[in-house]
């Protein structure tokens, strides 16, 4: 936990920069001081990243959830909490995966899209997809 009561997280993933939207490491602290609240920076994130992924390290169906998400060629930002920031109850819903600002929910959502044929389509009309 940072001073102030905030929480952070460390990112693993990789966001958009103007030379190649396919690219670079993002860096984020969800409480710096004088920032907006954590609940609102979440959103925002969540609302202007394609593809976002909250996860833990070391969790086995994060892993299952970003090697599909690459393997069709998506390009997530992961936000990785500290196992401080993730409580029990937190865990139980970690991972969560959003696309296009809204939840699909964690691995079960994931492939439920995959398999149904619409994981691709959806990437794409977000903007998740290079090429």
């Amino acid at each position: 936990m940072q001073e102030g009561g905030g929480v952070s997280c460390a990112v693993a993933g990789e966001a958009p920069t103007p030379a190649n939207h396919c690219a670079g490491l993002l860096g984020l602290t969800i409480n710096p001081p004088g920032s907006e609240p954590p609940a609102e920076r979440i959103g925002r994130l969540v609302r202007e990243s394609p593809v976002v992924i909250f996860a833990r390290r070391g969790c086995c169906m994060c892993h299952v959830m970003r090697r599909l998400l690459a393997a069709v060629g998506a390009h997530a930002t992961v936000i990785e909490l500290e196992e401080a920031a993730a409580s029990a109850a937190a865990a139980a819903t970690v991972p969560a995966l959003f696309v296009g600002g809204l939840p699909v929910g964690g691995l079960d959502g994931l492939m439920g899209l995959h398999l149904s044929g619409h994981l691709v389509p959806r990437l794409r009309e977000v903007g998740a997809l290079c090429g």
